[in-house]
């Protein structure tokens, strides 16, 4: 992508869309800044095992990833900034409460509904991302830059809370919920002024939206659709590791200085993503989309074994495994986002990512089979499994590229 073009592509930019984009690095920088130290709390506050956290987490995870499921659809039929008030007003709610309270059965509610903010404003900001930009390459540059932003406030969120002496205090999530406010009102704010025109033009086009259980119908009949989400389900089910089984490997372990390693591990994830991705967009912009997560995918599976043949002290060694597994992130994610707006059809774009959404039961599954592995087995066992799933995503995106594609719009 030549500078001057994307300069131009920015300018085209609606200030909507840089709501959608700047409110996510903030709303990013303060959750990264508390939530990689959950498990933490949850082991050092409260005595939870790693199978009872992982529980946890996965319950309240695969809860909201459905009801995203449920909503992507509703966005398209009813408005999608409807959805965004509804996100962040949650989020206020739950990461307030995560600050504040001091028993274990509600802290659990409080995980239980922080999960959902982020998948009922996944689909819909996309949606309407792509709604504010017609053009599919301004499009392209968005998603790129919404995943940047994302990782720029993933690394700068665990800088402030070392500063900041935070350390995994739970009332840091505090921090969170202010931002969820400030994006509230910028929403506000900057929501669409509409001519009746246009409020009929989007009136009559959401009547055209099926509803739920016709919307299942089309979606079964997608096959290449439905395989990309298989392959990117088990694409999350690996990287969410990272989230949650290797940080309570890590803590079993007694690894010194855990707080430093774990921040260190945000710090790296997100820094190689925020140096490496446009390089990577630039140097890859004449390849087919699946020629990019297939390098993205080995690049995976290197990271997995790295991770499998690491001594548990070795610190620098985890660093290393996960810069790795970085440069894979920054090529697939954006890519996944690109790939599946690809695929949806213009009427049915909240629809679409909200029916990927269901990818993050990767996510989802992650802590309670993680959990399991380090209980009954071991850390290097987990990275192994890791690295054949890893394998088998890539086989599923190849069986999606060779399927004949039938549409949404073609049922």
């Amino acid at each position: 992508m030549e500078n001057s073009s994307a300069i131009e592509r920015l300018k085209r930019f609606t200030p909507l869309v840089w709501v959608m984009l700047v409110g996510n690095f903030f709303v990013r920088a303060s959750y990264y800044m508390v939530w990689p130290f959950l498990a933490v709390i949850l082991y050092e506050n409260y005595g939870l095992s790693a199978t009872e956290i992982g529980l946890l987490l996965t319950v309240s995870a695969t809860f909201a990833v459905f009801l995203g499921f449920y909503t992507g659809n509703l966005a398209d039929r009813f408005g999608r900034t409807k959805m965004l008030y509804t996100a962040v007003f949650v989020g206020v709610i739950s990461f307030s409460l995560l600050a504040v309270t001091e028993s274990l059965w509600l802290f659990a509610t409080s995980v239980f509904l922080a999960c959902l903010p982020r998948t009922l404003w996944d689909a819909p900001s996309k949606a309407l991302l792509t709604e504010e930009l017609g053009d599919a390459k301004d499009r392209e540059l968005a998603l790129h830059l919404l995943y940047f932003l994302v990782n720029v406030g993933a690394a700068l969120g665990p800088l402030y809370g070392l500063w900041a002496g935070l350390n995994g205090e739970q009332f840091s999530f505090i921090y969170t919920g202010i931002s969820y406010i400030g994006l509230l009102l910028a929403l506000l704010y900057f929501r669409p002024k509409l001519s009746e025109a246009q409020t009929f033009a989007m009136q009559s086009a959401a009547q055209s939206v099926p509803k739920f259980a016709k919307w299942l119908s089309i979606l079964r009949k997608d096959k290449v659709f439905l395989i990309v989400l298989i392959a990117t389900t088990l694409v999350y089910l690996v990287y969410a590791q990272c989230d949650s089984s290797l940080v309570q490997y890590l803590t079993r372990a007694e690894v010194p200085d855990l707080a430093w390693l774990i921040s260190s591990l945000i710090i790296a994830n997100s820094s190689v993503i925020i140096v490496c991705q446009f390089p990577l967009l630039h140097l890859m912009r004449n390849w087919r989309i699946e020629n990019r997560l297939y390098a993205g995918g080995g690049i995976l599976i290197i990271s997995q074994v790295m991770m499998a043949l690491n001594d548990v002290q070795n610190i620098w060694g985890w660093i290393a495994a996960m810069m790795v597994l970085s440069l894979s992130e920054a090529i697939m994610f954006t890519n996944i986002n690109v790939y599946i707006d690809r695929l949806a059809p213009d009427n049915l774009k909240a629809s679409y990512f909200g029916a990927a959404g269901l990818c993050s039961l990767g996510y989802a599954l992650a802590p309670i089979l993680g959990g399991l592995i380090l209980d009954f087995y071991s850390g290097m066992m987990l990275f192994i499994i890791m690295s054949l799933v890893s394998i088998t995503a890539l086989g599923f995106y190849r069986i999606a590229e060779l399927k004949p594609k039938t549409t949404a719009e073609a049922i």
